[in-house]
């Protein structure tokens, strides 16, 4: 049941500062108590004079029960709204997540992108250099972002269409972030891609429809949800695109036996509404280290180029949106990827360009700007940390304040539930960790080490693999080391890989051979600081025996932690 309201003003001289909003509520509706902060920082950002504040105070302990309006109905107060300065809500939320994108934004120091939303974002907030997906499969990593869970531990090992059918277990609705979200008395929505299951664990109270190629249309269809004054609670937005996945069939006017993918891009170079298309010549992208330098390549990055640029525009659109309807100053934005670029050797796989993301924070209430972070960050962090700045974190239990039992949740609808259970875990804790403490700070600590698993992308890709990135060092351990690494069905049609797997395994691959590529050692050990492209392998260098032991022992320690299963594996080979 969605709260009643009672809308008052504190007087003529006071109305247009001041709106007093108080929501009420039947004693069962518990899941909307937010209580009123009147921290340090609401009174220095509050210019009201010390008289209203008082009368502010008063009136938050007066018994209103007294009152013939509540006097025959079982509500009781709940709470104040956070003193709107205008008719909207403070501290909303916008996570903004594009689909299979890397750091190839001008912010990350990419030569050619043309991205100056995001680039603009970063010069008004924090960029992350070090975030990392824990999983590099579209809906695996989905779930992370929205659980706060790593993947053997929500369930989800992934892709949740079709005949995959991955979902998480049912138990996670204690810890979803929309739902705490709304527990903690956010409106929310989502548009775009959705990409996990089940549903009612990872619900939203509104879902907007557009084009997810489009991020233009995208946020034009937001306007409405954001600028919303009928209900003053802040508002949580997912915007997902599907932009820069691979998609929309190959194209034809390619001269190139192998033609690349478009990526979304139209055929004949023609424009998606409302976007202004960025061309990029194939002979002037940079190509990552991890790809060869071949034409098939640099016509598919061309195309990724230009997918990315539409996206830029999507963020400018929306940033557009939210300054016209003077939200641009009370909404934090975070911008990432679920990961890597839809090559081989990036997507799908757990090298650096498969789990390094782009990763902008702006937060508002941040008064340092134009900050380069170097603290390792995951994205098993995201929903703690939103939760954080939402005011609904408990930093004892690490979990939401409102949190709810599963079991009673479920017993509420009638679903005693037999199956997609958790196996005992409650969920009371996230994995992650807050990081909007960190924000603005040029040099701070946060991870000594950031952890990463796969298990299955499509179905048909069973290949487990866990990881632990420290500063320095970086262990790999493929658990399934004897079968021959699998691919996702739109990468092995990539005219960038078919070019050089036609040619046979002793073809160059970047700085590996499709050979070396595709049969995997059981352990991969790599010094980033000496070898960032991951090209020289350490774990069979007696020299580096000791540094394997430790890393192997961070990784035990890692999944003895999180109930990981695969952890067996160490026993019986």
């Amino acid at each position: 049941m969605r709260p009643e309201t009672v809308e008052d003003t504190c007087g003529r001289s006071l109305a247009s500062t001041l709106t007093f909003r108080f929501r009420i509520s039947r004693p069962s509706d518990f899941s909307t108590f937010r209580p009123l902060d009147f921290s340090t920082s609401f009174l220095k950002r509050c210019p009201l004079p010390i008289e209203a504040l008082a009368l502010c105070l008063a009136l938050l302990l007066f018994d209103f029960s007294t009152f013939s309006l509540f006097h025959s109905s079982p509500f009781r107060l709940l709470d104040f709204s956070t003193f709107p300065l205008s008719c909207a809500a403070e501290r909303n939320i916008i996570f903004f997540v594009t689909d299979d994108e890397g750091q190839t934004l001008g912010c990350y120091g990419d030569p050619v992108a043309v991205t100056p939303h995001i680039d603009a974002l970063a010069k008004d907030g924090t960029l992350f250099r070090y975030a990392y997906a824990t999983t590099a499969s579209c809906s695996a990593s989905r779930s992370v972002i929205m659980s706060g869970l790593h993947n053997h531990m929500n369930g989800q090992y992934g892709h949740q269409h079709h005949y995959h059918k991955f979902a998480s277990f049912h138990d996670v609705v204690s810890l979803a972030l929309p739902r705490v979200l709304a527990g903690t008395g956010y409106r929310t929505a989502h548009i775009g891609k959705y990409h996990v299951a089940p549903e009612e664990v990872y619900h939203f109270e509104t879902y907007l429809k557009g084009n997810e190629r489009n991020a233009v249309q995208m946020a034009e269809r937001c306007r409405e949800f954001l600028t919303d004054q009928a209900d003053q609670r802040p508002f949580f937005l997912y915007f997902a695109t599907s932009d820069p996945h691979r998609g929309g069939g190959i194209d034809q006017d390619s001269p190139l036996e192998l033609k690349p993918d478009l990526f979304g891009n139209k055929p004949h170079r023609g424009s998606h509404p409302g976007i202004q298309e960025v061309f990029y010549d194939p002979t002037k992208v940079p190509v990552p280290a991890f790809l060869p330098d071949t034409p098939e390549t640099r016509a598919e990055l061309a195309q990724y180029y230009q997918a990315c640029s539409r996206i830029d525009q999507g963020l400018g659109r929306l940033i557009e949106i939210l300054k016209e309807a003077q939200l641009y100053d009370k909404t934090l934005i975070v911008y990432t990827s679920d990961n890597g670029i839809a090559f081989s050797g990036a997507k799908t796989t757990v090298y650096e360009p498969g789990l390094r993301m782009p990763f902008v924070v702006r937060n508002p209430y941040e008064p340092r700007r134009g900050v380069v972070s170097d603290a390792l960050i995951s994205h098993i962090d995201i929903t703690p940390s939103l939760l954080d700045f939402a005011g609904g974190l408990d930093p004892a239990t690490n979990g939401p304040k409102q949190w709810g039992d599963p079991n009673e949740y479920w017993k509420q609808r009638g679903e005693a539930l037999k199956e997609n259970r958790s196996g005992g875990h409650r969920f009371r804790s996230y994995h992650g960790k807050s990081w909007i403490p960190i924000l603005g700070e040029p040099s701070p600590e946060h991870r000594d080490a950031v952890f990463a698993s796969h298990t299955f992308h499509e179905i048909q890709m069973y290949y487990p693999m866990r990881v632990v990135r420290g500063k320095q060092y970086k262990l790999i351990w493929n658990i399934a080391y004897p079968l021959p690494y699998p691919f996702a069905s739109d990468l092995w049609a990539a005219a960038s890989w078919k070019a050089q797997y036609q040619q046979g395994p002793d073809a160059p691959y970047g700085k590996r051979t499709v050979g070396r590529y595709i049969h995997r050692p059981q352990f991969e050990l790599y010094d980033l600081q000496k070898d960032p492209d991951e090209a020289v392998n350490l774990a069979e260098d007696p020299n580096y025996a000791a540094v394997l032991k430790e890393y192997q022992d961070k990784l035990k320690a890692f999944q003895k932690e999180t109930d990981d299963p695969w952890i067996m594996k160490w026993e019986y080979e």
